[in-house]
């Protein structure tokens, strides 16, 4: 039986790897193209000002929670948006804090 040692000494004993042997492992052997370039487009749509979140606890009804969460993962398995609870639930509260005069 082999001696046992430390979870530590064993890594410190890992010898060191190849880079380039690894690449052709993981790559199987493809030659590695060198990564595409990621070009900024100046004439790209702005995006809208990033919007502070905050932690909201509240209990809702049985129904309405199942009913949401059903909601919520039937519209990301068909890739609709909105598909997260939480924007779900912003679209939804907005119009009502519009109409009672809470935001502009």
């Amino acid at each position: 039986m082999a001696e046992r040692r430390s979870l530590a000494e064993g890594l410190k004993a890992t010898p060191k790897v190849d880079t380039v042997v690894a690449r052709e492992f993981v790559y199987e052997g493809k030659a590695a193209a060198a990564p595409p370039a990621v070009v900024k487009s100046e004439a790209a749509t702005p995006q809208a000002p990033a919007i502070n979140r905050v932690s909201l606890s509240t209990r809702i009804r049985d129904d309405y929670a199942k009913a949401l969460k059903r909601a919520s993962l039937e519209r990301q398995l068909k890739g609709v948006e909105p598909n997260t609870l939480q924007d779900i639930l912003e679209q939804a509260i907005e119009p009502w804090l519009r109409s009672n005069g809470y935001i502009p």
